[in-house]
């Protein structure tokens, strides 16, 4: 039974500092990664910097984080506009490799690991901004 309302939680300035903190961690680990060739950490650490950094944003422009799927992030990001409309389309990108990175026992192609190391770099970049507003 599909849901009727997106549901959010509230999260405050320090919470979004704290999101953007575990992005850059996450994101210099799939960088690391990926330079060492280790294309499976790279994609799950770049998914996981992706997911922090749209927390991030959406904590710092409207004080509430999406609750629950994973899946249902970027929708709460559309309704933002702006930086968070700029993060769902790349939180899309990212999202289906989830699964792929953390359970799928194939390796992880290169092409894919690179794209989502670089889709991670352009999702943190807008939560930096946001997050440094005081």
């Amino acid at each position: 039974m599909p849901r009727s309302t997106r549901r959010t939680r509230p999260a405050s300035r320090a919470d979004a500092r704290a999101y953007f903190a575990k992005a850059e961690e996450f994101l210099r680990a799939a960088q690391d990664s990926l330079e060492l060739g280790n294309r499976t950490a790279a994609t799950g650490n770049a998914v996981h910097a992706g997911i922090a950094a749209g927390d991030a944003i959406a904590a710092a422009l409207v004080g509430a984080i999406s609750q629950g799927e994973h899946t249902d992030a970027p929708a709460h990001l559309d309704s933002i506009g702006g930086d968070g409309a700029a993060a769902a389309r790349l939180l899309r990108q990212l999202l289906p490799l989830k699964s792929q990175a953390e359970y799928d026992p194939r390796p992880m192609p290169a092409v894919a690991a690179r794209r989502a190391v670089t889709a991670a770099e352009r999702l943190v970049m807008p939560a930096t901004r946001v997050t440094q507003v005081t």
